[in-house]
């Protein structure tokens, strides 16, 4: 045989071989995340495709937003894995959040796999017009 040859090669045990602690760790991933901003608030645009509402969780603590969520591989109900060698992604991302900002009163939707924030501005730190006054 040659070199070549040898390489392709299928590992036989490579089913049965019990898996290594560094191989069962998960893949996090950073989702893509745009931002928008106005005078009222902003909003935060992630995706994180195949993760579910169950499966999504965001905190907000000490002027950190932080979103995390596991996307899932769905499999039909007839069938049942035998093995896996792609696993479904972790997704993690954090964000430092200002004082001008109301995170009690943020929003949150999930749709098609986006997910959508939506952080108020504090009434004081909204930008306002003055009067000026002649005389």
């Amino acid at each position: 045989m040659s070199d070549n040859m040898q390489l392709a090669q299928r590992d036989e045990g490579a089913v049965s071989r019990q898996e290594t602690d560094e191989a069962r760790r998960r893949v996090t991933l950073t989702p893509a995340v745009d931002i928008l901003e106005d005078a009222h608030a902003v909003t935060l645009l992630a995706d994180l495709p195949g993760v579910t509402r169950e499966k999504l969780d965001i905190k907000v603590h000490d002027g950190s937003l932080t979103i995390e969520g596991e996307s899932v591989v769905r499999v039909p109900p007839n069938l049942a894995l035998s093995h896996v060698e792609v696993r479904a992604p972790y997704f993690s991302r954090r964000f430092t959040v200002s004082d001008d900002f109301e995170t009690s009163k943020i929003e949150a939707s999930l749709k098609d796999g986006v997910l959508k924030l939506t952080i108020p501005r504090r009434d004081e730190a909204k930008p306002r017009r003055i009067e000026v006054h002649v005389g």
